[in-house]
């Protein structure tokens, strides 16, 4: 992008101030429920690292997490010196809220570098204070030629592949970071709520997987507690704590947040769980989910009433491209054979749908990223007869959750919607799709592609079948030839996105950890159909 400004990656000393706060040897802690701690004379301690969300060009979500009851402070600089900083007065923090706090900065400047740091106060002595942790970002670009680079995957500690610190930990992680994206989207899936950890696993070659075990990964979550435990146990890893110092998160959620393969209303039949009743698993996981993450969508308590906890959401991220997050857990339908007829809950909802559909239509930004947590095309079953994703296998006109998906491309072409494609993970391995109407058995819908990467930290498996239903070609595929390979068996995958200011030509890159680049696609602006 040559004329793209040139922003600094965030310098050696605001990296290893913000690494060095948690000793390696209590970032992999050995003992049972161990975590990051720094005890300093009862001051409050922020071990766990900081995260940015929510960021635009002009304002940002700051989030941390303390050891005790604290006031939460946040100051930002245009360089790591922090002359002149601005400081921004944060909530009171404390059990409430597992001891999570976030603080939003506004009035920052358009695509520029932010460099920040939080320190901890005693609520009782604003003097005691604890050491500050230290991050950086980059905001949203105000200018089209300025481009804009992003990352995205899913699929964290499941199957049983925990935090390994004989390999290093989520080792993917640092590789990000080193690339220095504008910010990164996690496809859902980023906890295993229902995959409990063993503290060791046998490979089939013999060698011994080994995993950080915590009380709260030794069982299935149910309580609150143990769904907070479940968000935290990724922070005691060192990479992913670099790598949220430094690359803003755009983050949605899946099933396994909850229960593999849950829907609303779902009452359980699982020996493992003491609680039967899905929605109150969701609206505890919901609550974790808002406390560990800066996401700016309000909160309500799933399911005591016809509110619910709001994940869907509009990102916009300059000119050049909207990213619409969607929820397609929380408002669909129960899993079934999907061969219905009528179908007007699908797997987003009707209100979500409404939602979407005007988004995309009010928006001006030139590329209209579409984040699904699940697949379109691919078969996802859930046991013996029924769907877990859209496609249910029949290669026919659309039925059940196809016919929500029918409708919203019908909408697309009919309104001339330009730029879009369909980013997700779920599935365990990365692929490329390309949907076409001469190939479909629904044709009235212009062409688009679907990217598929991941897992981050997870068991790898075969590819899906396809459902012709859309007419998807499988251009590229990168997947294991058998179910639950392990990450030291199979590199774990993720995906780039880069739009060049210039050209506004968007770019998709699918990447194996290692650093190889398994497969380019690039996309042309202005177009209905690619």
């Amino acid at each position: 992008m040559p004329h793209r400004p040139h922003i600094p990656s965030p310098g050696r000393r605001t990296v290893l101030r913000g690494s060095l706060l948690v000793p390696a040897a209590a970032a992999l802690p050995v003992a049972v429920g161990a975590a990051p701690a720094l005890a300093l004379a009862g001051r409050p301690e922020a071990a766990w690292g900081v995260q940015v969300g929510s960021v635009t060009a002009s304002s940002a979500l700051v989030w941390v997490r303390s050891d005790r009851p604290a006031r939460m402070l946040v100051e930002t600089a245009s360089t790591e010196s922090f002359r002149r900083a601005r400081r921004w007065y944060g909530p009171l923090i404390g059990p409430g809220s597992d001891f999570t706090g976030t603080t939003p900065l506004y009035g920052l400047p358009a695509g520029e570098q932010v460099h920040y740091r939080v320190t901890l106060a005693d609520p009782g002595d604003p003097r005691r204070t604890g050491k500050p942790v230290y991050g950086t970002f980059r905001t949203a670009p105000a200018r089209r030629r300025d481009g804009v680079r992003f990352l995205w995957s899913g699929d964290i500690a499941g199957q049983g592949w925990g935090i390994n610190p004989d390999i290093g930990g989520y080792r993917v992680y640092e590789e990000m970071r080193r690339l220095d994206p504008d910010f990164f989207l996690c496809s859902g899936d980023t906890v295993y709520a229902d995959g409990p950890l063993q503290p060791s696993v046998t490979l089939p070659d013999g060698r011994v997987w080994r995993n950080v075990m915590t009380e709260e990964k030794a069982k299935v979550a149910e309580t609150l507690d143990e769904y907070r435990g479940n968000f935290r146990y990724n922070l005691l890893d060192r990479n992913v704590r670099r790598f949220n110092a430094q690359v803003p998160s755009v983050v949605q959620w899946d099933d396994h947040e909850v229960r593999n393969n849950w829907y609303p209303g779902q009452i359980l039949d699982d020996a493992r769980y003491t609680e039967k009743n899905v929605d109150i698993l969701a609206a505890r996981s919901a609550r974790a989910f808002h406390e560990y993450f800066p996401v700016s969508t309000p909160h309500s308590s799933y399911g005591s009433s016809s509110r619910r906890s709001r994940m869907y959401r509009t990102v916009h991220h300059g000119p050049l491209l909207d990213v619409f997050v969607l929820d397609m857990r929380s408002h669909r339908n129960r899993n079934s054979p999907g061969r219905q007829a009528d179908d007007t809950t699908g797997i987003l909802g009707a209100e979500q749908l409404r939602w979407l559909k005007r988004s995309l239509a009010e928006s001006r930004a030139v590329w209209k990223v579409i984040a699904a947590d699940m697949p379109l095309g691919l078969v996802v079953p859930d046991g013996a007869t029924d769907f877990e994703a859209v496609a249910q296998g029949d290669p026919g006109t659309p039925l059940g959750r196809e016919l929500q998906i029918a409708e919203l491309l019908r909408f697309i072409k009919h309104r001339k919607v330009t730029g879009t494609l369909w980013l997700t993970a779920d599935v365990h391995y990365t692929s490329a799709q390309h949907y076409s109407p001469e190939r479909a058995a629904f044709k009235d819908f212009a062409p688009f592609w679907e990217f598929v990467s991941g897992p981050l930290a997870a068991g790898g498996f075969p590819a899906n079948a396809l459902d012709s239903t859309f007419g998807p070609d499988r251009v590229f595929v990168r997947a294991p030839d058998r179910a639950n390979v392990s990450p030291m068996e199979s590199p774990q995958f993720y995906g780039e996105v880069e739009i060049d200011g210039d050209s506004a030509e968007l770019t998709v890159r699918l990447r194996a950890e290692g650093g190889e680049v398994l497969f380019t696609k690039g996309l042309r602006p202005g177009r209905v159909g690619q």
